[in-house]
């Protein structure tokens, strides 16, 4: 049987799961991605969410999904799987409380894929202009749910100072207005910077953006 190990960047995080795996398919019980997802669920933190993903602990790549979709004994929900190899579910009790599973197909084998979650701006808040107030409300966002997360462990959490903003293009080098740069396709704006900029014009639409984290 496989065992899970998380792989994660951005925080120390415990992600209890409960499988089955066949051949290729793995099938993931749902509540355990919702016990987690629910945390941030709340208008505290409405401009993030969890993506899901598995990374070949060989190539250290994102694994290949095929298919992706929440099943119960009545319904058949599809998910959307990004180009990146990343997945988000929806958060609904419901679905708990009908011991939903999350049926995924791999290109590779199950046995060299590992969990992987990534916390991150929702797609519906990445565009190519932001005003600096824009920018805190993303930061304070982040720097909310560290802060939950930590909670007496907190010395041994990231402190979050600043956003990582990423572009599909991962060779894009730019220089910005207010002595920014990108650098291979990743825009860093630490906090300190946010009171000297008005606002901010991208060259193009992110693909994500993160919390720039220091330990």
């Amino acid at each position: 049987m496989k065992r899970f190990a998380l792989n994660i960047t951005i925080m120390f995080y415990v992600f209890a799961l409960s499988f089955d795996v066949k051949a290729n398919e793995l099938i993931v019980d749902y509540k355990s991605f919702y016990s987690h997802a629910r945390k941030i669920n709340n208008d505290e933190m409405n401009a993030l969410q969890f993506a899901f993903g598995f990374i070949n602990i060989n190539s250290k790549k994102l694994c290949s999904i095929e298919s992706a979709r929440i099943s119960t004994e009545k319904q058949q929900l599809p998910l959307e799987v990004s180009k990146e190899n990343r997945f988000t579910i929806p958060v609904e009790r419901a679905l708990r409380l009908a011991d939903a599973k999350v049926v995924l197909s791999l290109t590779e084998a199950v046995n060299i894929c590992d969990m992987s979650v990534q916390l991150e701006t929702k797609p519906e808040f990445l565009k190519i202009k932001y005003s600096a107030q824009e920018l805190e409300t993303l930061f304070t966002q982040y720097e909310a749910f560290f802060d939950d997360m930590g909670g007496f462990l907190s010395f041994m959490m990231p402190s979050v100072k600043g956003l990582n903003i990423y572009f599909k293009d991962q060779n894009l080098v730019k220089d910005l207005e207010h002595g920014l740069r990108v650098e291979n396709g990743v825009l860093l704006v630490q906090q300190s910077q946010f009171v000297s900029l008005a606002s901010i014009e991208l060259p193009n639409k992110p693909v994500r953006i993160t919390a720039h984290t220091v330990k």
